[in-house]
C-alpha cells in the first residue's frame, strides 16, 4: 500500500502545481510568485498583463489611444501612449520612499493636441532645427516641410523643426508589451514612408522602453531604410524631480557633463561651439538651474533663445560610447536623475515658452514658466548641412542604433 501511496501522492502535488499555474491566486503576493515562477522557467518574453493596457481617450480625427503602463520593482512606474509614444506619467520614489510623478503632461489625448510643446514624446524623423529645411545627399537636395516659420524684431526662423508639422509625435504606434529578464517592457514601431515630410526613404524604427528593477528607464532606438535619408531620434520629455505641478524648478540642481555648447544664430541655427567657462552655460559642477539667471538675461548673444536655454551642449566621450550626460536634483526630496546615452550631444530646453493658462495633470494645478526642463539626447541640430558634425547619414542595409538611460534615485 505504501509503494502505491507515493506515486499517487507525486501525481495529486503535480497535478496541484499545473493548477496553481493555471489560475491566478487571489492573493497579489501569490501572482507575484506564480509570475516569476513562470518566468524562471521561460526566461524569454511574457505577455504583459492584460489589465496594464487601457484606453486613453480619442484624438480629434477619431482615432483610440491607449496607455499602458510599466512597473518597476524598485517603484519606478510609467504610463506610456501609443500616440507618438509619449510618456504620460513618470513615478519615481524620493528619499523617504514616496512616489511623484516627475514628468510633465496631460490626462487627455486632446489636450496633447491642443497644447503641443512635443511634450514627452519620440521625436522623428530628424530632432531639432533644419536650416530652411534642405538639405542634399550624394548632389541631390531635398526639400522638407517647415514648420517653424516666423519673423519677430529679435529672430527670424524658418526651418523644418523635430520632422515637421505632422512628424512621429503625430503618429499611432503599434506597440508590443512583454517581459525580458524580470523586466518589464514595451515595444513601439512605424513605418515612415518614403517622401513623408519631404525625407526620402521608407524607414522602418522599432524603440523599445524597459523598466527595470534598479529604477532604470531605458530607450533603445533602432532604424533602417531602404533609401539614404537623415536620421536623429531623441525623446522630449519635461522633467520636475519635485513633482509635476509643484512649481518651477529654478532651485533644482543640474551638472551637464559637457565643456563646450553650440552657439546659433538668429534662426537657433548652429554656427560654432564655444566653451561653457565663464557663461550661463556652464553646470560642470552640480548647481542651481537659475543660479545664473542674471547673466543669461545680461548676455545678448543669448536674445534669440528667449534669454534662456535652449541650447545644444557637447557631451565628454565618444560618439557611440554610453556615458552619462547629465544629473538633475531635487534638493528638498533628493530625487535625482541621471541621464547616460551614446549620443554625442543634449539639447536643453528651459520651458520658457510655458503659459500659466496651460493646465497641469494635477486637478486644479496649471504649468508654468520654467516648470521644467527637457533634456533631449541627440546629435547635433543642422547636421546635414555640416560635415563638420558627426554624420546623421543612414544608407541601406546600415541600421541605426542609439542608447539611453534614465536612472533613478533619491539621496
Amino acid at each position: 500500500m505504501k509503494k502505491l501511496m507515493i506515486p499517487l501522492c507525486a501525481a495529486m502535488m503535480a497535478c496541484a502545481c499545473v493548477a496553481a499555474d493555471a489560475v491566478q491566486p487571489a492573493d497579489p503576493g501569490a501572482m507575484r510568485r506564480v509570475r516569476a515562477a513562470r518566468a524562471a522557467r521561460n526566461p524569454g518574453q511574457v505577455p504583459m498583463r492584460a489589465f496594464d493596457v487601457r484606453p486613453f481617450g480619442k484624438l480629434k480625427d477619431g482615432r483610440e489611444v491607449k496607455l499602458y503602463r510599466l512597473r518597476g520593482r524598485g517603484g519606478l512606474t510609467l504610463d506610456v501612449t501609443d500616440f507618438g509614444g509619449r510618456l504620460v506619467r513618470c513615478y519615481a520614489p524620493d528619499k523617504f520612499g514616496n512616489l511623484a510623478d516627475v514628468t510633465l503632461g496631460w490626462n487627455t489625448p486632446a489636450e496633447y493636441e491642443k497644447w503641443g510643446h512635443s511634450m514627452g514624446t519620440l521625436i522623428g524623423r530628424f530632432g531639432n532645427r533644419i536650416k530652411d529645411g534642405k538639405f542634399s545627399i550624394d548632389g541631390t537636395e531635398f526639400q522638407l516641410a517647415c514648420n517653424e516659420d516666423k519673423k519677430t524684431d529679435k529672430t527670424v526662423r524658418h526651418c523644418n523643426l523635430h520632422g515637421g508639422p505632422e512628424g512621429w509625435d503625430s503618429k499611432i504606434w503599434k506597440v508590443r508589451p512583454f517581459r525580458q529578464r524580470g523586466n518589464e517592457c514595451l515595444e513601439l514601431t512605424y513605418v515612415s514612408p518614403d517622401g513623408e515630410m519631404g525625407f526620402p526613404g521608407t524607414v522602418t524604427c522599432k524603440v523599445t522602453y524597459t523598466v527595470t528593477p534598479d529604477n532604470k528607464w531605458m530607450i533603445d532606438y533602432e532604424a533602417t531604410t531602404d533609401k539614404p535619408t537623415v536620421l536623429n531620434l531623441t525623446h522630449h520629455t519635461y522633467w520636475n524631480m519635485a513633482g509635476e505641478s509643484s512649481g518651477d524648478v529654478l532651485k533644482q540642481e543640474l551638472q551637464i557633463n559637457a565643456d563646450e555648447y553650440t552657439q546659433t544664430d538668429i534662426g537657433l541655427i548652429p554656427t560654432k561651439n564655444a566653451p561653457v567657462e565663464g557663461t550661463g552655460m556652464d553646470f560642470r559642477t552640480l548647481r542651481p538651474i537659475g543660479a545664473k539667471m542674471d547673466l543669461m538675461t545680461a548676455e545678448k548673444a543669448f536674445i534669440p533663445m528667449d534669454n534662456w536655454y535652449d541650447h545644444n551642449f557637447v557631451l565628454k566621450g565618444a560618439n557611440g560610447e554610453l556615458k552619462q550626460a547629465c544629473i538633475m536634483r531635487d534638493p528638498v526630496s533628493g530625487r535625482t536623475m541621471e541621464i547616460w546615452t551614446t549620443e554625442p550631444c543634449m539639447q536643453m530646453y528651459g520651458a520658457q515658452n510655458f503659459e500659466p493658462t496651460e493646465p497641469a495633470k494635477a486637478a486644479g494645478k496649471n504649468l508654468c514658466m520654467f516648470a521644467g526642463l527637457a533634456l533631449e539626447t541627440q546629435h547635433y541640430p543642422d547636421s546635414p548641412n555640416h560635415p563638420e558634425f558627426p554624420s546623421t547619414v543612414l544608407r541601406p542595409g546600415e541600421t541605426f542604433k542609439s542608447h539611453t538611460e534614465y536612472r533613478f534615485s533619491a539621496k
